[in-house]
C-alpha cells in the first residue's frame, strides 16, 4: 500500500465522521451556554497501513489505531464516536502536541519516543484504566501473558475481565496492548490485526532504544 492511499483511506474515514457530526451538530439550538471541547486529529504515515491519532486540548490522546480494512472496526467506530459528540469540535491539526512526531519517530525506529506521550483517561471504567496503566508498565521489547497483568493490578482471578479490557484499549501503541499474548506464547486477538502484532513486537526487539 502506497503512502497515498493510505493518507486517502484514512482521510476519507475520518473526514465522513467530521461531516456527520456537522450535520448533527446543526440540528441543535444555536446558543451554547459553553464553548465547544475541541479534539484535534492528525493522520500518520505508518508501514503498516492509515494511523489516525485525537487529541485533547491538553495534548494527551484520547484514541490512536489504524482505520482501514484490516482491523476489527473498532479505532472508526471511536472516531465517529467523537466526530459525532454535541459537546466537542472535531479538528484537523497537524501534530498535536507533537504527538505525531512521536509516532512517526517510533515507527522508524526510536522506540524510546513514545515512552511517555500522555495520555487521557477520560474513557472507560476505573477496572479498564487499571489495566490500561499497567500495559504502559510493560518494558518495550517484553511481552507479558493476561495472567501477569491480572496479577500486576491485584486481580489475580480476573484474567478474562483483562483480556477484554486489553482488548478495549483506544489508544493503540502508546497503550501498548500488542505487548500481552496468551500463557502458551501465542499472539491470540489483536484489533489491528494479528500481522500487525506480530510486525510490533518484532519492531520493538529489534529496532535500537534512543534517548
Amino acid at each position: 500500500m502506497t503512502a497515498t492511499m493510505t493518507a486517502t483511506m484514512t482521510a476519507t474515514t475520518t473526514e465522513t465522521a467530521t461531516k456527520s457530526a456537522t450535520r448533527n451538530k446543526k440540528t441543535k439550538n444555536a446558543a451554547s451556554a459553553a464553548p465547544a471541547t475541541r479534539l484535534w486529529y492528525d493522520h500518520v504515515e505508518s508501514p503498516l497501513g492509515p494511523f489516525t491519532l485525537v487529541a485533547d486540548g491538553d495534548g494527551r490522546l484520547v484514541a490512536a489505531g489504524w482505520t482501514d480494512d484490516a482491523t476489527d472496526g473498532r479505532m472508526a467506530g471511536r472516531l465517529r464516536i467523537l466526530a459525532t459528540r454535541s459537546d466537542a469540535e472535531f479538528v484537523r491539526a497537524a501534530n498535536p502536541g507533537g504527538l505525531s512526531a512521536a509516532l512517526a519517530a517510533y515507527f522508524a525506529g526510536d522506540l524510546a519516543a513514545i515512552a511517555k506521550l500522555p495520555v487521557s483517561e477520560s474513557a472507560g471504567t476505573p477496572f479498564q484504566r487499571s489495566v490500561w496503566r499497567a500495559l504502559r508498565t510493560i518494558p518495550c521489547g517484553e511481552s507479558r501473558s493476561y495472567g501477569d497483568i491480572a496479577r500486576a493490578i491485584g486481580r489475580p482471578s480476573a484474567v478474562r475481565a483483562v483480556g477484554l479490557a486489553n482488548g478495549s484499549n483506544p489508544i493503540c501503541i502508546v497503550v501498548p496492548c500488542h505487548r500481552v499474548i496468551g500463557s502458551n506464547g501465542k499472539l491470540v486477538g489483536y484489533g489491528g490485526g494479528v500481522a500487525r502484532k506480530r510486525w510490533l513486537l518484532a519492531h520493538e526487539k529489534h529496532a535500537p532504544l534512543r534517548g
